[in-house]
């Protein structure tokens, strides 16, 4: 593989933010903690040495409970029990539990939090760093995880069983196996993948699980630890936080003035805090809780609590209480002695409106790290790029621009127009000064006469470079598919390609490869292309 990496800047799909955070310009320093260089993680080390060993060993117990029924690498053990040891730190990803791990910038995400556990061992080798995938099973927006894209073809799971994602039983599973099946092929890594997706969705208790089972089987042998917070265990950690936010509120007063000071810096806020953020879990639902008067009233349902039985609730049942986004962050700080967070552009956006909340709470705030973003050239891909004579750069270009521009590096004739405008502003402004001294009055219609001509010289141009296009249709087209295919549907290939698509053509040596070249800590786009 050949490695070539962009500066950020270089990437028009990303957004103002997310440029922003990686570049750490002083208008959003405010709301970090850390800057992201490695030597920083001795202060980030610092603020958790005072971790409570009691949640480091509910932490182990509950994680031991969970993997019980994996098939887990001896990595993964190690792991696990190391989290009982006061010198030993994680360092984290989450994600949805998307249909066969969704889009690819979720593989990127867990592989750029296991390079950043073992770039941390190399670092500080007194000290153990252990990567958690924490898996959010509770989220109920199916329609969000339900599908993914495989070789240009969308597969869903149409099944609406409402409440936790997690909690979805599997069936109707069945449908998607085959059509997944059908379209893999019968290659023989073809054929392996289909046998262990059978094998995984056809034992799992739920869908968490079973996606707990893939992720594990794709990560295991590099020691990542899944985490499944929706242990009563992890919930027992957060009565104090959720009983302040039933009864006094203050993370949207919080988060409202945060938002309006990243409006002040230029940047949007990204999520809407709520008077109470936090759902109810009941069976197959995952209902709001909102304060009416003196009463806590659970939508979409008839539970209706007092503020006494409410907090009796939170204290006998924890686990049936579910933090929002707004909540989240401060949940997984809580029960995991955790160094840094490692999400994408959008994630960390919403990271950024955290840090007073965290402060208010009392809960040390991690460092943030971008995920690692990642093109990947097939060698055939590398072959057409080549004889289109296209950089690395130019292919991230808009597509009209890298069209216009092919156009006229590569025609024999002057299709620019500008000499013949600037002779023409030249004769009209002549004529505007001559008009004005005979009659001031005519300044508007020289004017309106003056933009006409300018404006048909424009179409004129514009004519000239369609025809010469024409003249290179080829060309052209062996651009466009340059373009839909690493860039599908107008975006970066890791927003929309699946794990799988990449697993039936290199197996393991896809992730391997990714092991080997993602850093987190290089804050730049990497692409990743085979040799022709």
């Amino acid at each position: 593989m050949k490695l070539t990496a962009l500066d950020f800047d270089q990437i028009p799909q990303l957004s103002s933010i997310d440029l922003a955070y990686q570049q750490q310009v002083a208008a959003l320093q405010p709301f970090f903690e850390y800057s992201t260089q490695v030597e920083q993680f001795e202060q980030v080390i610092a603020t958790k040495q005072d971790f409570d060993p009691q949640k480091r060993a509910i932490l182990v117990a509950a994680l031991e409970q969970q993997y019980q029924s994996i098939e887990t690498s001896s990595a993964t053990l190690d792991n696990i029990k190391r989290l009982q040891k006061t010198d030993t730190y994680t360092v984290t990803t989450a994600h949805q539990p998307n249909l066969f791990t969704g889009p690819l910038y979720s593989i990127y995400k867990i592989v750029s939090t296991i390079n950043l556990a073992k770039k941390l061992k190399a670092t500080y080798p007194t000290f153990d760093f252990v990567p958690i995938f924490w898996t959010g099973g509770e989220d109920h927006d199916f329609e969000e995880v339900n599908h993914f894209n495989l070789f240009g073809n969308k597969i869903s799971w149409d099944e609406h069983q409402g409440g936790s994602v997690g909690a979805y039983q599997l069936q109707g599973f069945d449908q998607v196996l085959a059509q997944t099946k059908e379209i893999l092929g019968n290659s023989p890594r073809a054929a392996k993948l289909s046998e262990k997706l059978t094998e995984i969705y056809t034992t799992s208790a739920n869908y968490g699980e079973a996606h707990t089972q893939f992720v594990n089987w794709i990560f295991g042998k590099h020691g990542l630890v899944i985490c499944n917070a929706q242990a009563a265990v992890f919930k027992s950690q957060m009565k104090a936080i959720f009983k302040e936010e039933l009864l006094h509120q203050p993370s949207k007063e919080i988060l409202e003035k945060t938002a309006e000071q990243l409006t002040q810096a230029g940047f949007s806020n990204q999520a809407y805090a709520r008077e109470i953020n936090l759902f109810y879990l009941t069976a197959n639902k995952r209902s709001r809780i909102v304060q009416q008067g003196k009463q806590y009233q659970v939508l979409d349902t008839e539970l209706v609590f007092s503020e006494e039985e409410i907090l009796q609730e939170l204290d006998k049942n924890p686990q049936k209480f579910s933090p929002n986004v707004i909540l989240r962050p401060l949940y997984q700080e809580t029960i995991l002695p955790n160094l840094a967070y490692i999400g994408g552009g959008g994630e960390l956006a919403y990271w950024l409106e955290r840090k007073t909340q965290f402060q208010h709470f009392g809960v040390p705030y991690p460092m943030l790290l971008r995920r690692c973003s990642v093109l990947w050239i097939d060698k055939g891909m590398t072959q057409k790029v080549a004889k289109a004579g296209l950089t690395i750069a130019q292919i991230f270009e808009d597509t009209d621009r890298l069209l216009k521009q092919y156009t006229l590096e590569n025609t024999e004739h002057e299709l620019s127009l500008t000499t013949q405008k600037e002779q023409l502003n030249r004769i009209l402004e002549d004529l505007l000064k001559h008009a004005i001294k005979i009659d001031p009055t005519l300044e508007k219609a020289v004017l309106g006469t003056q933009a006409q001509i300018i404006n048909s010289i424009d179409k004129i141009e514009k004519k000239l470079v369609r025809a010469e296009k024409n003249n290179h249709e080829t060309a052209l087209n062996a651009i466009k598919n340059i373009k839909e295919k690493l860039f599908p549907s107008n975006g970066l290939q890791e927003r929309y390609d699946n794990f799988l698509a990449y697993y039936v053509r290199y197996g393991d040596d896809f992730v391997d490869s990714l092991i080997q070249h993602l850093d987190v800590l290089d804050k730049r786009f990497l692409i990743l292309s085979e040799e022709s």
